[in-house]
This record gives C-alpha cells, sequence and structure tokens, in this order.
C-alpha cells in the first residue's frame, strides 16, 4: 500500500464508490435525511413504476421477457443500477457500481437482438451483482482489508466468465467484512451494512452486502461465497435464497483472500437470489459450461435436474422422508425459528403418502465446532493478521472474536494439521453412519448400504434466531456444521417474526453460556417485529440437486413461504 494511513484509503475507496454511483443517469435521488428502521419499501417511493417493475421482477419472468424484446437489456441494466444507488445510500452495501461497463454490456447486447432477433445466451441481459473478492480484471480486490486496496484482478474470476458468455450483464460489486470471516458484513474501508428490513440489525456476512442488496431488490441474482455460513446466513436474514453447494462443483479460481491453497475446509461460491429459480438457473448455466475443463479441482459433474433423486409412493408419487433438526444441543434457536419449523412440520404432515417426518438428533455438533474452528485458521491467524496489520487498520470486533478470542485458533504444524484433519474425517464418517441408519428396508445387492426409507434431507435453522442485533453474530454451528461435513445446503424464507405469536420463553434455563447468550438477544421480541425467517435444508454430499428438488416438492404442497 502507498504510504498513507489507513484512514486515507478508506477515504478514497468511499470516494471512489460514490463517484461510481453519481455517474449513473438519471441521476439518484437522495433519500430522507431521517431514515425508518425498516427501509424496504423506500425505493418504490423514488423510483419510477417502470423502474419499481423491472426491478422487482424475479429472474425467471425477466429473461423471458429479455429474450423476446418486450424489455431491452439498457432498460433492465439501468433499473437495477438505479436501484442499486439507493441502496448503497439506504444499506451501505455497494463497494463500486459499474454504470459504463453495464450499459455498454447492454448496449450491445440490445444491438445483438436486433441483428440476430435472439438472445445470445440463457442469460441474455440479465443483471447479475457480484460480491467484491470475486475478482474482475482490472479492478480493485481487496477482500475487505485496507492493505490490500491498491490490488486488482488481474483477469476476471473463473465464475464470471462463463456468466458473461451465458449473456448477463455484470453491474454492482458488494461489500464483505474484514478478514472475510465474519456473520456480518463490517470492515474498515467502507463501514457496516445494514438490513434493509430493521437497520439496526445485520444483514449477515460475509456475503452481506448482496444479503442487503437483494434484500432491498437491486438484485435478483447474486454471487457470494461461503466457508461458514456466508451465502445462508444472509440469505435467512434478508428473507432470500442461498445454496452452499458442495464443495469442488462451482468455480472459485479469480477469488481473493487469505490462506489461498488451504483444503481443510473447503470454500465454495454459491448464488443468491429473490427467487429458488434464480438459484436453478445459477447451477445450471454454471455447469452447462463444463467448468472443470478449466479449472481442474473442479469435479465433472453436471446439473442432474433432468432426473429425480426422489424416491416414490406406490402410486408413483414423488415421496420425501425430512429429519427435522429442532436444535443442535448446544444452543437453542429463539421462538420465532422453532415457530417457523413446527409450521412447515404441521402441514408437511397433512400429505401422510408424500411426506414422512422424523427428528434428527444432533451428533456432537459441539465436537464439530471444536474441528470447523480449529481447521479454519491452521495458521493461528497469521496470515489474517498479517493483511489486517499491514496498514495499521484496527480490528473489527467480530475478527478478535473469531481469531483472537476463539481458543481453537492456534498455529499448527504438519503433523497436528494431519491429526485435525484426521478427526474431521472421523466426524464425517460417523454423521455418515448416523444418516445410513436411518432406512427402514434395502435397495441393491449383498453387502450394500440400505437406503430405503433412509431420511432424504434434514429439515434446520440457519441460525439461533432471525437477523441478530450489529456485532452480535457469535454463533456459527448452525451453518458451519455443514461446512465441516460437506453438506450441501438451500435456504428459503419462511415465513415473518409476529411478537403475539413468538414471545419470549420465560423462565427458561440455558444450557450453557453459548446458550445463554443467544436467548438473552431475545429479551424483545419487538425489536425483531417482521423480519423474515429462512430455515434451510441439507443433504449429503453431492446430492445438491436433490435438496432443490426437495424444496421445490415441499413448495408446491405448502405454499412456502407462508
Amino acid at each position: 500500500m502507498a504510504n498513507r494511513s489507513w484512514q486515507e484509503t478508506a477515504k478514497i475507496a468511499q470516494d471512489l464508490r460514490d463517484a461510481s454511483i453519481s455517474r449513473v443517469e438519471p441521476p439518484i435521488p437522495d433519500v430522507p435525511s431521517v431514515l425508518p428502521k425498516n427501509v424496504k419499501d423506500i425505493p418504490k417511493q423514488l423510483l419510477t413504476t417502470e423502474e419499481v417493475r423491472i426491478t422487482e421482477t424475479l429472474a425467471e419472468d425477466l429473461l423471458p421477457a429479455l429474450a423476446s424484446g418486450k424489455l431491452t437489456s439498457v432498460s433492465v441494466a439501468n433499473a437495477f443500477l438505479r436501484r442499486a444507488g439507493l441502496a448503497q445510500k439506504l444499506l451501505n452495501c455497494i463497494t463500486e457500481l459499474l454504470p459504463e461497463d453495464a450499459l455498454s454490456r447492454a448496449k450491445y447486447l440490445d444491438s445483438y437482438y436486433a441483428k440476430h432477433k435472439r438472445p445470445t445466451g440463457p442469460l441474455h441481459g440479465l443483471p447479475i451483482s457480484v460480491k467484491e473478492h470475486i475478482g474482475m480484471k482490472g479492478k480493485g480486490l481487496n477482500a475487505g482489508f485496507v492493505g490490500w486496496w491498491d490490488q486488482k484482478g488481474e483477469d476476471d474470476a473463473h465464475v464470471l466468465k462463463i456468466l458473461w458468455k451465458a449473456g448477463c450483464v455484470l453491474y454492482a460489486r458488494t461489500t464483505e467484512p474484514q478478514t472475510l470471516m465474519h456473520l456480518e458484513t463490517s470492515n474498515n474501508l467502507y463501514g457496516t451494512t445494514v438490513n434493509p428490513f430493521n437497520r439496526d440489525l445485520t444483514p449477515g456476512g460475509s456475503s452481506g452486502g448482496e444479503g442487503a442488496l437483494l434484500g432491498l431488490k437491486g438484485s435478483c441474482l447474486g454471487i457470494g461465497s461461503d466457508i461458514g455460513g456466508s451465502v445462508r446466513s444472509p440469505a435467512a436474514n434478508c428473507g432470500l435464497y442461498s445454496l452452499r453447494p458442495t464443495s469442488y462443483r462451482v468455480p472459485t479460481h479469480g477469488w481473493a483472500g487469505t490462506m489461498y491453497g488451504e483444503e481443510q475446509i473447503v470454500p465454495v461460491t454459491g448464488p443468491m437470489s429473490t427467487s429458488l429459480e434464480g438459484i436453478k438457473l445459477f447451477m445450471e448455466t454454471i455447469l452447462a459450461a463444463k467448468p472443470w475443463m478449466t479449472e481442474p479441482a473442479l469435479l465433472p459433474i453436471p446439473w442432474r435436474d433432468h432426473i429425480s433423486h426422489l424416491q416414490t409412493n406406490p402410486k408413483g408419487q414423488k415421496k420425501l422422508k425430512i429429519a427435522v433438526l429442532w436444535h443442535d444441543g448446544v444452543v437453542r434457536p429463539h421462538p420465532p425459528i422453532t415457530r417457523a419449523l413446527h409450521s412447515i412440520v404441521q402441514k408437511l404432515k397433512t400429505f401422510p403418502d408424500l411426506f414422512t417426518i422424523v427428528d434428527w438428533h444432533p451428533y456432537n455438533h459441539d465436537e464439530a465446532w471444536e474441528i470447523v474452528s480449529t481447521l479454519y485458521f491452521a495458521d493461528g491467524g497469521r496470515e489474517e493478521t498479517e493483511a489486517i496489520e499491514t496498514s495499521g487498520e484496527p480490528w473489527r470486533p467480530l475478527s478478535q472474536f473469531i481469531i483472537k478470542e476463539n481458543p481453537n485458533v492456534k498455529q499448527l504444524n504438519v503433523d497436528e494439521v494431519w491429526y485435525w484433519t484426521g478427526r474431521r474425517e472421523v466426524y464425517r464418517a460417523a454423521y455418515a453412519k448416523k444418516w445410513n441408519e436411518t432406512a427402514t428396508g434395502k435397495i441393491g445387492g449383498d453387502g450394500e448400504v440400505a437406503e430405503e426409507g433412509m431420511v432424504d434431507v434434514i429439515l434446520a435453522p440457519t441460525g439461533p434466531g432471525v437477523a441478530p442485533p450489529l456485532g452480535q453474530s457469535k454463533y456459527w454451528a448452525y451453518t458451519a456444521q455443514w461446512n465441516l461435513l460437506d453438506y450441501p445446503a438451500l435456504v428459503f424464507p419462511v415465513t415473518h417474526v409476529d411478537p403475539l405469536l413468538d414471545k419470549k420463553q420465560e423462565g427458561y434455563v440455558p444450557m450453557n453460556e453459548k446458550d445463554k447468550f443467544n436467548h438473552e438477544l431475545y429479551d424483545d421480541p419487538e425489536v425483531y417485529r417482521g423480519l423474515p425467517v429462512g430455515l434451510q435444508l441439507v443433504g449429503r454430499r453431492y446430492e445438491d440437486e436433490k435438496v432443490v428438488e426437495a424444496l421445490v416438492l415441499m413448495r408446491e404442497k405448502v405454499g412456502i413461504p407462508f
């Protein structure tokens, strides 16, 4: 970094962001000087009717309108640029808008359509927002560190190249936390990103800029990353859909981040969307491009949604066995989460021929956290510390929490890395055995694992509560559990907090200090009124398509969200 203070660098970053927003035409309106806590409807008051209509259209509905010429790529790109600019003024979720690049691209797409009377590809004209540390050629690539401000992307990230070739428009880059290791979004370059449903609460993290932008409908499809819940926490907190895919399916080449090359807990690229169909569009497009041909670490597994992954009942109807994780044995979720679980279960039970519901008893989830939080920082947090201290920027409180205050963070030698990686594999095998034991019959020959009647998916909380107050996201285990196991997890919105239904549990005796901390966050249910309540559906490794298919069936029968 050039010889300047971290505060000077932060000002440069914010000035660049503000300048990019100022170049959007027509100029983005000013927002009220005094804002309500809930700002999700303010864009409707400040944008044109047409801009509101476009930006509140789902990805799967925008695409046919673009492909048929009913909407132009320029009108769609400009509408999303303007709503994204408003999102920044309301939520502090943008690192940079790309008006010149986006509109140049949109004009090309429109001219192509005018000449050939067909779209350029399956995502023709679809605006897609991107978390900042997913690199773009020639643009800044700081991953939330002040000291990395001068880094530039050498090339577009692999995932962006695929989406570009499919016809998308890249128009917005979004915020992330210092270290990329918070379940919130706060750094010293841009400050704190807040939740559109309540600005006193967090949108989640580390892909919280995406969560806030999508939650305000400044995007319909965005790209984040996930190593401990980073696309799932923001989706749940902001009423969205997201998928944490199994590792080595979606490209990750072209990211910025510390500890490049570690393979103990593998980070993944994941989509976030205002619709489930948006998640499917992303996965179909990426895997249709055979990314494993370019990025050899990826497995050659296409998106297999042309076949069903569910068993059928005697009537030939799809059936699903769902195990419900009511709590993880360490921290009990707040009342809105438990109500959402109960509501889904009650509705599913009205279709006994289609859904079998059983309880999932957590298997040593406290041990899982010990393993995963040790393997996150096998270097004792050295690279994170160096990246922070190179600029003199202060440690953000949640960076201190997950590294300096985490008793499991220690410098490991080679033997110790092997030991903890071995612990990971022993735990994965034990969890697989527990899952296998849910089977009630057998399919296949001698020696094969019984599959008939086996649990298909686990229905679980995404976190121990809805979006918490800023600075309080300190319990990772409801999401990090599945990173350790490398299970695909799909987040979806279910309902909203209602203090009349979601009363504080009086006389509750906490199980431990973590449970006590979480319980006390729900001291006043009114704080969370109207907040989205999201859950996650979890499958076994490389059963990503099955998890999506399961949610499609559940939504079809019981109408989620309620």
